[in-house]
């Protein structure tokens, strides 16, 4: 009797104990933590492929933190905003040049944290909001000029040093399109690439120029239509002179990139990464950059400036530390580098150095150049880039003349420009 009490009491606290082990099982096996990171950056693009070495080499010294990279798309902006609405964001995210103007709500302060004393000194100023936040770690630092190829322009007889302005760059373009290559390549059916142009052009018409500054105005709610028309025209002159590829509405990004790599196109308004992106197609192209021309007679050219490749931190995330701990790897100088080299352009911290390779020449030429942040990201409110968007694809399709553009732009800054 007795010990079939005792064998009912050993089965009775199996009983008990068999359910507490699963759960233990249960709880050891969902200990993993999963963070998502979005990024704007296209599937094809080098940049995306860096970044998923860098995540694959995270995940293996930490196993028991997976992260899931979600590759952008050219509704990337858009949905982003969406996001933000519905307060749904991933645990990370790439601000493309918005981490302080339109993110910032969003996201974790991070200047505590262990790399936020080694920021390049030509990104600082761009991701530091007033108060000394910021909000990002910039993987790279996005300085660049007018991309080209050294060969068609050897070709066509063209000196960049000899450009300055505006009109030094429209004979070259005739030089380049007499001897059958397409001056500039625009991929317009991926809608940034319209709107990369005038963030190219603009700051030479309305801030680089002391004489015609408008950057005081645009900050203050004051929109020049007249400067923005001249930009118009300037966009379809280059159509209506066929200095731009005639598919430029139906050509994609990685069109432009292939064009530049096969010298089928001389000249692009696109940062430095379009070098790296073209390299894929062709390593032997020989690649470069120069500042941007000047628009007005007495200015000097210019070099553009802004985020490139960064990430930043939803401020609810569940795992705050989880998302810390990935930053602080990807702030490692041999993780960075190689970001970094993947855009071809310096690193975001000064204890990386990447290798800018074939460009380091351009560098050492152009670098002393003065920069100017992305003109929307600096002079317009938050918005804006989808008007310049469709404005400039406007212009290139007949739909719009450069005055409607003009109109368009100016309404949806007044619009804007109240939130």
């Amino acid at each position: 009797m007795k010990m079939m009490k005792k064998m009912m009491m050993i089965a009775g606290i199996l009983l008990i104990i068999a359910p507490m082990a699963l759960v233990a099982q249960g709880q050891k096996e969902s200990d993993g933590v999963e963070l998502t990171f979005m990024i704007n950056f296209q599937p094809t693009e080098a940049v995306t492929a860096a970044l998923e070495d860098a995540v694959e080499l995270f995940e293996e010294e930490n196993p028991m933190i997976s992260i899931d990279l979600i590759a952008g798309s050219a509704d990337y902006e858009a949905l982003m905003k969406s996001k933000m609405a519905a307060n749904d964001l991933p645990d990370m995210w790439s601000t493309h040049g918005w981490s302080v103007m339109r993110y910032s709500e969003y996201l974790m302060p991070l200047e505590d944290q262990p790399w936020a004393d080694d920021l390049h000194p030509a990104i600082e100023p761009v991701i530091t909001d007033k108060e000394g936040h910021i909000y990002v770690l910039p993987l790279d630092v996005d300085v660049a000029g007018v991309a080209y190829n050294k060969d068609v322009m050897e070709r066509a007889g063209v000196d960049v040093r000899t450009i300055k302005t505006w009109s030094d760059l429209y004979v070259a373009m005739e030089k380049i399109k007499a001897i059958g290559v397409t001056p500039v390549h625009i991929g317009g059916k991926d809608f940034w690439t319209v709107g990369n142009f005038f963030d190219w052009a603009a700051p030479s018409v309305y801030v680089t120029d002391e004489r015609n500054y408008s950057g005081d105005d645009l900050k203050a709610g004051t929109f020049d239509t007249d400067k923005w028309e001249l930009l118009a025209e300037l966009f379809r002159d280059l159509y209506d002179r066929g200095y731009l590829n005639v598919d430029s509405l139906t050509s994609t990004y990685a069109d432009s990139a292939r064009a530049l790599a096969n010298g089928e196109a001389a000249l692009e308004f696109y940062g430095n990464y379009v070098l790296a992106e073209a390299w894929t197609y062709n390593p032997d192209a020989n690649l470069g950059f120069f500042p941007v021309p000047a628009y007005y007679a007495g200015d000097e050219p210019t070099l553009i400036s802004g985020e490139r490749s960064t990430v930043g931190i939803w401020k609810d995330t569940e795992y705050p530390q989880e998302a810390k701990l990935f930053l602080e790897f990807l702030a490692t100088p041999s993780v960075m580098a190689s970001i970094a080299t993947a855009n071809a352009i310096p690193a975001g911290l000064t204890t990386a150095v990447s290798d800018t390779g074939r460009l380091q020449d351009d560098y050492a030429t152009w670098g002393s150049s003065e920069a100017f942040p992305y003109f929307d990201r600096e002079f317009l409110p938050s918005g804006m880039w989808d008007t310049m968007c469709s404005t400039g694809s406007g212009i290139l399709s007949g739909d719009m003349s450069t005055s409607e553009a003009a109109e368009k732009m100016l309404d949806d800054f007044s619009r804007l420009y109240q939130f």
